[in-house]
């Protein structure tokens, strides 16, 4: 219940918020007008939002439809943001992972800054993020591959196409990988790490402040799997029984977020989830009926702190977290 005023101080409570809310004077001008100083109307316009005179409301505009939800998730995981999606009942992952990228291509325009490093991954979200990005004038940024290469060298897939299609449309500086994002052997990720270019880039992921990454499902079906050359049957089905439920950039993990640590990681020639637990802004990028647990997975161990999806996989998240 709003606290009782004193009738003199109603009048005046009125007058300061009419003249600040409705006549669009700023806190300084009102002082100078009644004689006041300009922390007393700032504690004026305080009370008269306590007692009632003043109420805020805001108003969700035609086509921002989950505020709420969003809210509820933030408050949920403790993350930085969510920006939830709308997407037809029925739509094809296709589409959702189009529209997601939409999302986090709005996102990253929004956000982006002068200065920024961004580190990048792979994907097909990924992938209709950057193809929904326009051109963007920022000065000074720097965009950096998180893993090195994946699957056929020539698909728009690939970790190196997507980072420079995306630093051309930032205009900014680009540090590629220049080593496949998986090798053979121990020995071989040795060889490769050896390289006086890799170890540039490696170097930059201590300068990344932000990072865009999707959050994989291993299934016999993901782009993961298609050709064979990134993860075999066998790796993914020892990677399951010991409990892996999805990956970012290679790096598996369970349902409560915690790293696996097998074979499969230890030949991996990218960022490590230690190092991403050290970056500002995480952006987990993902959607659709296939993501539920792996993405719930990354909130609960806090691989990310901003989250870009549906309408439909915040909802589920939102009942089972």
């Amino acid at each position: 219940m709003p606290r009782p005023v004193s009738q003199p101080d109603l009048r005046l409570l009125a007058k300061v918020s009419c003249m600040y809310y409705e006549q669009k004077l700023t806190q300084q001008e009102i002082a100078q007008r009644l004689h006041l100083s300009r922390p007393k109307v700032s504690r004026l316009l305080q009370q008269a939002e306590e007692a009632g005179i003043v109420q805020i409301i805001i108003k969700t505009p035609s086509g921002v439809l989950h505020a709420d939800l969003e809210a509820r998730l933030e408050q949920m995981f403790g993350l930085l943001e969510v920006f939830v999606v709308d997407v037809e009942a029925g739509a094809s992952q296709e589409i959702i992972s189009r529209r997601v990228g939409a999302a986090a291509a709005a996102y990253l325009q929004r956000t982006v800054e002068a200065g920024d490093t961004i580190g990048f991954a792979w994907g097909t979200t990924l992938n209709g993020m950057v193809s929904a990005l326009t051109p963007i004038e920022v000065k000074n940024v720097h965009v950096v591959q998180l893993i090195g290469g994946l699957g056929p060298p020539e698909s728009d897939l690939h970790a190196a196409e997507v980072c420079r299609r995306l630093a051309h449309l930032l205009n900014a500086k680009l540090t590629l990988i220049p080593a496949p994002g998986i090798v053979g052997s121990e020995e071989m990720k040795e060889i490769v790490l050896a390289d006086s270019y890799v170890q540039s880039a490696f170097r930059q992921f201590s300068a990344i402040n932000v990072a865009y990454l999707g959050i994989g499902v291993p299934s016999p079906d993901s782009v993961m799997m298609r050709d064979g050359s990134i993860i075999t049957e066998e790796e993914l089905a020892m990677l399951k029984a010991k409990g892996a439920l999805g990956d970012i950039v290679l790096r598996f993990f369970d349902k409560q977020g915690q790293h696996i640590r097998s074979d499969v990681d230890s030949r991996v020639i990218g960022i490590t989830l230690e190092d991403l637990s050290k970056i500002e802004r995480v952006v987990g990028v993902a959607g659709g009926p296939l993501k539920d647990e792996v993405v719930l997975g990354a909130l609960r161990g806090g691989l990310i702190n901003v989250l870009i999806t549906d309408a439909g996989l915040a909802t589920r998240i939102l009942e089972r977290g």
